[in-house]
């Protein structure tokens, strides 16, 4: 009886001996992630033991994934002893190398910054940046710290184009620089037309956009906000996408050339109504030729609403166009 103990003990030591001794046995990884331009073994391979530190292969780029075959890796160490690796159902290990993003937003904040405040462009925001070749996020190391910072701009306010060099943190004590060129305008922010609009036509909010236009293309009397023109109608034609200004607006229209309206004659104690054809068109208040089709005489009116047109003792040329008494 306790020689059968004595056995099965001897047995279940054997079998943990075996059990550790596997579990420390060299294992190849499928993924690896490095911080820095060299690839050591223990990279690669878990229980590397005393050759965990020595380097095999260059790393990828920094924030880049490459991969490297089972293969190459166990060519690799094959002259370093680690015997007995497993690979496992492992072909290739995948290995992304570690870093800190600077997106690509962040260095044009930086240019704006530095255009607004040398050559006073105005609020960052109001600054249109296009760079000669396309703005992409910066990788440097997970140790750098800091962010872009201008070292040098030059900006030539005529053309619109700029050159600046950003140094920027490569290491925990080293810098970069990145030379960048392209052209930057002040800009504003304006009320542009969705669609082409007829003379005296209505116009709606649909029919306008808030588009920003550089500064320098600008005049005073630009529509800066919607809420001016909804409302109000187009003194002429306008063509779609351009800006608006405050000389292409009018009152609508209420009354149209050639549209027959009722003529209003107002003396103190008497009104009389008539029939006429206005001859040209007219927004609420505008004075405007209408053609009395009872006396046939043209006589000047103020529009007074859709259709009506009102003429008093005010008006031009009343005692010469007023109809004959009975």
């Amino acid at each position: 009886m306790i020689r059968n103990l004595a056995i099965a003990a001897a047995a279940l030591l054997a079998l943990g001996a075996a059990a550790a001794a596997d579990q420390e046995r060299p294992r190849l990884k499928g993924e690896a992630t490095v911080s820095g331009d060299i690839v050591r073994i223990g990279d690669l391979i878990e229980h590397a033991g005393i050759v965990a530190k020595v380097p095999i292969f260059r790393a990828p780029d920094l924030g880049s994934t490459g991969t490297v075959s089972a293969a190459s890796v166990i060519a690799a160490v094959r002259s370093h002893a680690l015997i007995g690796l497993d690979t496992g159902d492992v072909s290739e290990v995948v290995v992304t190398r570690a870093s800190r993003t600077i997106a690509a937003k962040d260095i044009e904040d930086r240019v704006r910054e530095a255009l607004s405040a040398q050559y006073a462009l105005g609020p960052t925001q109001d600054i249109a940046v296009n760079f000669d070749r396309e703005l992409r996020a910066v990788h440097v190391e997970t140790t750098a710290k800091g962010g872009p910072r201008v070292a040098y701009l030059s900006y030539d306010a005529r053309g619109g184009r700029f050159d600046v060099t950003l140094d920027l943190p490569t290491g925990a004590m080293t810098r970069g620089a990145l030379r960048l060129s392209g052209r930057a305008a002040a800009t504003v922010e304006v009320v542009t037309l969705a669609r082409p609009l007829e003379r005296g036509e209505l116009i709606k909010s649909a029919d306008l956009l808030l588009e920003r236009r550089p500064r320098a293309e600008i005049g005073r009397d630009i529509v800066r906000d919607a809420g001016q023109a909804v409302g109000l109608a187009a003194r002429n034609g306008l063509p779609a996408g351009r800006p608006l200004r405050l000389a292409d607006l009018m009152k609508p229209e209420l009354v149209q050339r050639n549209e027959t309206v009722t003529l209003v004659y107002e003396v103190p104690g008497i009104t009389l109504t008539v029939r006429g054809k206005a001859t040209e068109g007219g927004a609420e208040g505008d004075v405007i030729l209408v053609l009395n089709e009872q006396s046939k005489r043209t006589v000047q009116g103020v529009v007074a609403g859709p259709g009506r047109v009102t003429v008093g003792t005010g008006a031009p040329r009343l005692a010469a166009n007023l109809p004959p008494s009975r």
